[in-house]
């Protein structure tokens, strides 16, 4: 054999290969629908993929080039996102609910040669955009001011055999961006073979209706988009919402008989404080995917009761994406709130650890660093080798999240190490008084944060969301995590909000909230 068929034998097939040989089978199947859209059958869709791969070629997109995406959700994006992957361009999302700062940051951070955007929400946003980075191309999901219009590019092409790239694993697939709470966001590298390997494990360890007729109400452009292969490559159908919106959703579990989606803690609290969700039929639900954000015991409980025995959590970071430990649907123990806490098992497809300081393990029952080792490990922060040697110190990805491991081996995370309060020389983590809050009949959501202070170095300060028509006085809950964790951990301060504002992928926005209160 020739050294390029050597190569050839024993090439690993990464997700190009898995997309295109997916798309290829049972043509005439319908696999997605959208609300005000006509169905695609895998054929349609096949298709539609082969003419978004010719319209970004003859746009000057090739392998190497650089494509970010702003969109909400709408079948364009997998369409877009498909073609991305198959000219072996790198892609970078931007959230739909990001600040204009952030995405003209991304923009010049990344180098992005083309933006594609949603030219009905976005066109505006993209145009001054396009002010701040003037070296990116835009392309409109539809016609947009200065902007070709994708779509109809698209269109004009005819279809073709698809050909999925010969890529590397070490090749750069991704650039994906932090949240950008602690600072400016970080651009975490993610590769052919790190994509493959989520696939991999969420293949082999999710648990998948059979078959899957999935909602996908969370960002497309981002985690939703973990639905797409699973459901295609098991024979289901995948039903696209713009935009999560609780009634909304609710509705199309019971119409289309939907038995699975994937949602951040949030969405679960709005769909529990929905006044009509004991009205709906949630029958046909198997299982609700979670993660994202820590979620209080007490509300999981609360959602396990009223709409059934279907959650399972996963955990990961950007750092190393979705799925690190995972919770099945029956390890949610209702009579245990410490399981209910817990954020599942490692998984054996990764190394995990709790370690301390000095990258030791930590003794059974105490609180360590969770690290990662494994082939889900980002390639490091682009341009930042001080950070990356910082989170890769000791040959481990160090999470910055402090979890204890239970006797039977599940891990319960305390809290963000960052987010660890020091008052009066105690180590105090706020998720333990975040879920005493929540545990009362009250009070939907609740988020602790420290607040400079001359006497105590940091305050313990408490921002609490009532449920509709809840009351609680700021005494009544401070007693509370008095009774429960002693005063000195008990809130010295107490501020009621309307809403816990959230960061664009759905988590409480501690940085704001901090902003606001200190």
């Amino acid at each position: 054999m020739t050294p390029q068929e050597q190569a050839e034998l024993r090439r690993p097939r990464f997700s190009g290969d898995l997309l295109v040989h997916a798309l290829n089978q049972t043509p005439d199947r319908p696999m997605l629908r959208s609300l005000d859209g006509p169905a695609l059958t895998v054929g349609d869709l096949r298709d539609e993929t082969s003419r978004y791969v010719q319209a970004l070629a003859a746009l000057g997109i090739s392998a190497g080039s650089r494509v970010a995406l702003l969109s909400g959700n709408r079948p364009e994006v997998l369409h877009a996102t498909h073609a991305v992957q198959l000219n072996a361009a790198i892609y970078t999302p931007m959230h739909a609910l990001g600040s204009i700062e952030d995405h003209a940051y991304i923009l010049q951070d990344a180098e992005i040669d083309l933006l594609i955007f949603d030219a009905a929400p976005f066109g505006k946003h993209a145009t001054e955009l396009a002010r701040r980075a003037p070296k990116v191309k835009l392309a409109g999901l539809g016609p947009g001011p200065g902007a070709v219009d994708l779509v109809a590019l698209a269109q004009s092409m005819t279809p073709a055999p698809l050909t999925a790239p010969r890529v590397r694993g070490e090749d750069v697939a991704r650039f994906g961006y932090s949240g950008g709470t602690t600072g400016k966001p970080k651009s975490i590298g993610g590769t052919h073979a790190i994509a493959s390997e989520v696939q991999r494990i969420v293949l082999a360890e999710w648990e998948w209706p059979d078959p899957p007729h999935a909602l996908l109400c969370s960002p497309l452009s981002h985690a939703g988009a973990t639905l797409f292969m699973p459901t295609l490559l098991r024979g289901g159908t995948l039903l696209v919402l713009p935009r999560f919106e609780p009634g909304a959703v609710l509705r199309a579990i019971q119409d289309h008989r939907v038995n699975c989606s994937l949602m951040v803690p949030s969405m679960i609290y709005a769909l529990l404080d929905h006044p009509d969700l004991d009205t709906f039929d949630l029958s046909s639900l198997e299982t609700i995917f979670y993660g994202g954000s820590l979620m209080s015991p007490v509300r999981l409980k609360e959602a396990i009761e009223r709409i059934g025995p279907v959650f399972s959590q996963f955990y990961g970071q950007a750092e190393a994406p979705m799925v690190v430990t995972l919770m099945r649907k029956a390890e949610h123990l209702l009579d245990d709130p410490a399981r209910l806490a817990s954020c599942g098992r490692a998984l054996p497809w990764n190394e995990v650890g709790l370690l301390d300081d000095h990258n030791q393990p930590v003794p059974p029952g105490t609180p360590g660093e969770m690290c990662v080792r494994g082939p889900l490990v980002m390639t490091g922060y682009r341009n930042e080798p001080d950070l990356t040697a910082a989170v890769f110190d000791g040959g481990w990805l160090h999470t910055g999240d402090i979890a204890v491991q239970e006797p039977d081996g599940f891990l319960r995370i305390v809290d963000r190490k960052k987010d660890m309060i020091v008052s009066g020389g105690f180590n105090i983590f706020p998720r333990e008084i975040e879920d005493i809050l929540v545990s009362h009949p009250a009070v939907a959501q609740a988020v602790v944060i420290g607040t400079p202070d001359p006497k105590w170095g940091e305050a313990v300060t408490a921002i609490v969301q009532l449920r509709p028509s809840g009351q609680a006085s700021a005494a009544d809950l401070t007693a509370l995590v008095a009774e429960r964790k002693g005063s000195y951990q008990a809130p010295k301060r107490v501020e009621f909000v309307d809403a816990i504002p959230l960061t664009p992928v759905g988590k409480p926005d501690k940085k704001a909230l901090r902003t606001q209160f200190s």
